[in-house]
């Protein structure tokens, strides 16, 4: 093999293998998961808690009648959302329905993140959930 092209797939495959979705980092976690776990730690943690944990008393309103983010771990209600329903979420915002203020409850992160990055991120939601969790949201997901 010529060396140029030997150089060039050492530095290609590992590119080609992190796209494909089914590669694992050292820890074992799918690259775009990993890929997304830091895009929540850099957009989502501040609000739903560095381990998917959510805001205090997220089930109760806050002073301004607004409901506090959720937890995004098993504790919560994400994974029952199907995966267009969690993209369309994090693209556009989302207002909770029992808001007392018009203004959107999570900020749209569709002109900050690419489409790729939010599929990414639900891939890290993912990992927060219970096996059982992860099987009724890949079901309503199709």
């Amino acid at each position: 093999m010529n060396n140029g092209i030997y150089w060039l797939a050492l530095l290609v495959a590992p590119v080609l293998a992190g796209a494909s979705g089914g590669a694992a980092n050292a820890n074992g976690v799918p690259s775009e998961a990993a890929q997304g776990r830091q895009i929540y730690e850099q957009d989502c943690a501040a609000c739903h808690g560095w381990q998917g944990e959510g805001a205090a008393n997220w089930k109760m309103p806050d002073e301004k009648g607004e409901m506090p983010a959720p937890p995004h771990d098993e504790t919560g209600h994400t994974w029952r959302h199907s995966d267009a329903m969690l993209f369309k979420m994090i693209a556009e915002g989302w207002r909770h329905p029992f808001n007392k203020s018009d203004r959107l409850t999570m900020p749209a992160f569709g002109e900050s993140l690419t489409d790729q990055e939010i599929a990414a991120v639900i891939e890290y939601l993912k990992t927060l959930w219970t096996d059982k969790q992860r099987e009724y949201q890949a079901t309503e997901s199709q």
